[in-house]
């Protein structure tokens, strides 16, 4: 017969072969990170940018079936709980997309495009609207949303 700690190593290699564990664990951080969650305070106002920013990790989040992080992001930092329409941020980005392009997140596009500047797939049009909003900008947001 096999003892506890044996049993105990077999459903844990049983449950992280099948993903469960992994599951379990990131709703347990979400559940524990909206137990603590003060919905009276007060956050920060939003940026366009940083919005728009929130939204395209959103995508890619639920893309890659990362639920529970993609729940906690939007808890945390004021999204509205409904996605904005895709098209939106493809007219808002100035992203021109191929047809084969639209199966996958709008970020894989723009890391697409920044790492091959010479494929016209995603065209320069994207990071355009992006260069106009400089480190420096970046910096002194953050360093707001700090103090």
């Amino acid at each position: 017969m096999a003892t506890v700690t044996e049993l105990k190593a077999v459903l844990k290699d049983t449950l992280e072969k099948k993903g469960v564990l992994e599951q379990i664990k990131a709703k347990l951080r979400a559940e524990v990170f909206n137990a603590l969650d003060d919905p009276n305070e007060q956050r920060p106002a939003l940026s366009h940018e940083n919005f728009l920013i929130n939204e395209l990790i959103r995508e890619y989040l639920e893309f890659n079936k990362y639920k529970y992080t993609a729940s906690v992001l939007t808890a945390e930092c004021g999204q509205p709980e409904v996605p904005l329409d895709r098209e939106f941020l493809v007219k808002e980005l100035n992203i021109v997309e191929a047809p084969n392009t639209r199966s996958v997140p709008l970020l894989y596009g723009v890391i697409a495009q920044l790492l091959h500047a010479n494929d016209e797939k995603f065209p320069r049009a994207s990071s355009l609207q992006f260069s106009k909003w400089t480190l420096s900008k970046a910096a002194n947001q953050r360093n707001q949303m700090g103090s």
